[in-house]
């Protein structure tokens, strides 16, 4: 990696943090993405209002800065589509199983001193090492 830019990292963690904290204020809910966009594909939720404009400026934030004139990279997908599903199935199984994702756990849990999330973190963090090793080092990358 050789764009480090820490104030747009230092801005965009702070944008992420107000967002958390603005949404557990003023809501009384955590800004955990699966937790938020599986209330809003749940049938007969009552709630959606909020959910589906939460996840409406997550698509649209980029779009407009775009539009602004922000250079956004185009992300590198993977030839498989198939490669593409599987991943998603398995992000998928595994924030069931976690009970949350990283941006519940990781923003919201910790800032609240969760154990549970403090842990699930530490989890991801090792686990995320371990696959980018075993991917750039292992398999011949």
């Amino acid at each position: 990696m050789h764009n480090l830019t820490p104030l747009s990292g230092l801005v965009g963690g702070a944008l992420i943090g107000l967002a958390s904290a603005l949404l557990m204020l003023l809501a009384g809910r955590i800004a955990g993405i699966s937790g938020i966009f599986g209330g809003l594909i749940a049938p007969g939720a009552s709630d959606r209002g909020w959910r589906l404009a939460f996840i409406a400026g997550l698509i649209a934030a980029p779009l407009l800065a775009a539009l602004g004139g922000a250079s956004l990279p185009a992300p590198a997908m993977p030839a498989s589509l198939t490669l593409v599903a599987v991943g998603g199935l398995l992000v998928g199984f595994g924030t069931r199983m976690g009970g949350g994702c990283t941006s519940g756990h990781g923003v919201c849990g910790i800032a609240r001193l969760s154990a549970r999330s403090i842990v699930a973190t530490a989890v991801f963090m090792v686990v995320a090492v371990a696959t980018v090793a075993i991917v750039r080092h292992g398999l011949g990358g």
